[in-house]
């Protein structure tokens, strides 16, 4: 595990988004060795338009895929919007499964994890994602299972719910684990 670089990856763009103060979270979390960074470009990328892939691909794209590229391994932290996945995280997987076959996630493990509004914490949000990145190329660990209600939080910040802490350190951990 050493020298282990996880991206993370944010589904909301609020700037006080649960999902996102749990992404910086992980990165406190994550074990000797081991670095979690939060990218922060996602609300800047175009809608994945294939016109406009190629060489002279807009900034904000190569950045994500270059970020990827440079990762070991992937954390997706999202909410559920509408029992689904987010409109931006579906635009960030449609730019990292480009070229297909041989995007710049193509046979990494990655993660999805996060809170949501819903009764059961964004479940089918994130098993969306999960689908739809394995078939972007991702090797998805689907060991590696965090759905919070929003309501077990308690109005709190995440980083007081010690539960959640506790499974937060486990999924970097087991996340790293898994790169190979």
């Amino acid at each position: 595990m050493s020298n282990t670089k996880i991206l993370a990856l944010v589904g909301s763009l609020r700037a006080a988004s649960l999902n996102r103060q749990i992404a910086g979270l992980a990165a406190g979390a994550a074990p000797a060795g081991v670095t979690v960074s939060v990218f922060e470009g996602l609300g800047d990328l175009p809608f994945y338009n294939d016109d406009i892939d190629g060489p002279d691909v807009a900034a904000p794209v190569v950045g994500l895929r270059t970020a990827a590229a440079e990762a070991d391994a992937l954390l997706v932290v999202t909410p559920e919007f509408n029992g689904s996945i987010p409109a931006v995280m579906k635009n960030a997987i449609d730019w990292l499964s480009r070229p297909f076959g041989a995007g710049a996630v193509k046979g990494k493990p990655l993660a999805v994890i996060g809170t949501s509004m819903g009764q059961y914490g964004g479940v089918w949000g994130h098993n969306e994602t999960r689908k739809s990145f394995g078939i972007a190329g991702a090797r998805v660990v689907d060991t590696i299972n965090l759905s919070l209600p929003v309501k077990s939080l308690g109005g709190r910040h995440p980083r007081d719910n010690a539960e959640l802490m506790a499974a937060l350190g486990d999924a970097v951990q087991k996340l790293a684990a898994e790169v190979g």
